[in-house]
C-alpha cells in the first residue's frame, strides 16, 4: 500500500511503491484489453482534473482512468474558472475539497504548486506535471513500459536525450529508474543540461552517441520552447542535425532497443519520422500504458484512503 495521500513526484516513493503501482498497472493493462471496460472499483469516488497548462495525454488519461474506474470524473477548466477572477490556488482547492472530492490530479507551470495543494486539502492530490520539477505519471507509465518490454528495469541502460534542462520527464525518470537498478545516461546542448545531475545519479555523456552506446531504451526529450527564453540554439534544423536522434545514432544502441518520446513530438527534431513510426518505437504503447498506470494510481490511493482517513 501506498505511505501517503497524495503522489506528487518519484523522489519520495520508495522502490516498494513504485513496484506496486506497476504491478498494478499489469491487471488494469488487462482490463484495457478487454472489450467492457467498466468498473465500480471508484463508485462513489470523484475526481477533478485541474490543469492550469495544455495537455492531451495526460489530463484524458486521468479522465479516462476515473471513468473506466466509476468514479464521477469533472475536468475544471482554468480558462474559465474563478482563476481568472484572482483566485488563489489554495482557495481553489479548498473550495473544490468542500465538494467533499476524492482525487484531485493538477498540472502547474510552477513547481511546488502540487505540494501546496495537497497541505491544503483532504482529497488525494496526483501530480500531472509541476513547472520544471516533477512529472511522476509520466515516468512511472515509461518504466511500465520498460518492465512490460524487457521484463525488468534492473540492469537496463537508458539515455535521455533532448531538452534535460526544462524537462519534469527527465528528473521523475532518473528517480524512478535509478531506484529500480537501471543505469541512466543523459545528453542535451550545455546551455539545456541542468548542472550537478551526476550528484543525483545520472551519467552525463558528452555526445549523442556515447550517451546511446549499448542502451536498451532511447527516450527523446520534447524541445519545450514555452519554458525557453530563446537562444539556447540556433535552429531547429541545427538541433536536430547536432543533438536528434536519427538512424546513425541508433546504430550505437542496442539492436533490440527500443524508443521512447513523452510527447508529443516535435517531428524531424528530437526523432526523425522513421524512428517515430518505426517498429522500434513505442511512443504510442506508453499512451496506452499512462492510462493503465494512472487506474493502477487512482486505485491504490483509493484503498490508502479507505484504510487512513
Amino acid at each position: 500500500m501506498l505511505k501517503s495521500k497524495d503522489l506528487l513526484g518519484l523522489h519520495d516513493l520508495t522502490a516498494e511503491e513504485i513496484c506496486e503501482i506497476l504491478d498494478g498497472a499489469v491487471e488494469t493493462k488487462k482490463f484495457l484489453r478487454g472489450s467492457y471496460r467498466k468498473s465500480d472499483a471508484l463508485a462513489g469516488k470523484s475526481l477533478i482534473t485541474l490543469f492550469y497548462e495544455n495537455s492531451t495525454r495526460t489530463r484524458t488519461s486521468f479522465e479516462l482512468a476515473g471513468k473506466y474506474l466509476g468514479a464521477t470524473e469533472v475536468n475544471v477548466s482554468v480558462a474559465t474558472s474563478s482563476v481568472q477572477k484572482g483566485e488563489t490556488l489554495i482557495d481553489t482547492g479548498e473550495t473544490l475539497d468542500s465538494m467533499k472530492i476524492d482525487f484531485i490530479a493538477i498540472r502547474h507551470p510552477m513547481a511546488g504548486a502540487p505540494k501546496l495543494l495537497a497541505e491544503h486539502v483532504k482529497a488525494s492530490v496526483i501530480n500531472g506535471g509541476d513547472g520544471m520539477h516533477e512529472h511522476p505519471t509520466q515516468a512511472l507509465l515509461d518504466m511500465f513500459t520498460l518492465k512490460e518490454h524487457f521484463g525488468k528495469i534492473k540492469g537496463l541502460k537508458v539515455a535521455i536525450l533532448g531538452d534535460i534542462k526544462h524537462s519534469r520527464v527527465a528528473m521523475s525518470n532518473l528517480y524512478g529508474l535509478s531506484k529500480l537498478g537501471a543505469s541512466v545516461s543523459m545528453y542535451a546542448p550545455a546551455t539545456m543540461m541542468p548542472k550537478d545531475l551526476e550528484k543525483l545519479g545520472a551519467h552525463v555523456e558528452k555526445s549523442r552517441e556515447e550517451a546511446v552506446e549499448g542502451a536498451d531504451a532511447v527516450m527523446g526529450l520534447r524541445i519545450q520552447l514555452e519554458r525557453m527564453n530563446g537562444g539556447l540554439f540556433p535552429s531547429l534544423s541545427e538541433y536536430a542535425r547536432y543533438y536528434g536522434v536519427n538512424d546513425g545514432v541508433m546504430k550505437h544502441a542496442k539492436p533490440e532497443a527500443i524508443i521512447l518520446h513523452p510527447g508529443p513530438v516535435n517531428r524531424g527534431v528530437e526523432l526523425t519520422p522513421a524512428l517515430i513510426d518505426g517498429d522500434k518505437s513505442y511512443i504510442l504503447e506508453q499512451v496506452t500504458n499512462g492510462l493503465a498506470v494512472r487506474m493502477s494510481i487512482l486505485k491504490l490511493l483509493a484503498e490508502y484512503r479507505e484504510k487512513n482517513l
